[in-house]
């Protein structure tokens, strides 16, 4: 069960602003047979979305004080511009390593509309946390 808090802890931190390996970890628990592949592939997506929650809620807290294209990096205005472009489903490309921060801080700058957000954060999270525990079977 330790093992299943680690991981989730893990996928959480992967999907702030901070860098970390969720990705690594759940190969290693799928390679080594630690606990059954659902709930390995169930915790990191979980952990992972509400990482990314957490940044679209810093993205959403933000615009409350500043305008959205004033204070943001090139690399960021970016991520703006596709998710006006694209709207919530940009963030099914929120697995993405650097660029699914900025799209989920974007998203909750532009006030997108909250559950269809976690909806499909969710779904990019699985389909990339599936896929890993399938190479690693």
């Amino acid at each position: 069960m330790l093992e299943l808090w680690g991981l989730f802890v893990s996928a959480f931190i992967s999907s702030t602003i901070a860098p970390g390996g969720s990705e690594a970890v759940l190969a290693y628990m799928v390679a080594e047979k630690i606990q059954p592949i659902a709930w390995l592939v169930s915790t990191a997506t979980v952990g992972n979305t509400l990482g990314a929650l957490t940044t679209w809620w810093l993205g959403y807290l933000a615009a409350k004080k500043y305008p959205v294209e004033s204070i943001l990096e090139k690399n960021k205005q970016r991520a703006l511009s596709w998710v006006k472009r694209w709207g919530s489903w940009s963030l099914l490309l929120s697995w993405l390593p650097v660029i699914g921060d900025a799209l989920c801080f974007a998203a909750g700058w532009l006030k997108l509309p909250l559950f269809f957000s976690i909806f499909l954060i969710f779904v990019g999270k699985l389909i990339r946390y599936l896929m890993v525990a399938y190479l690693f079977v």
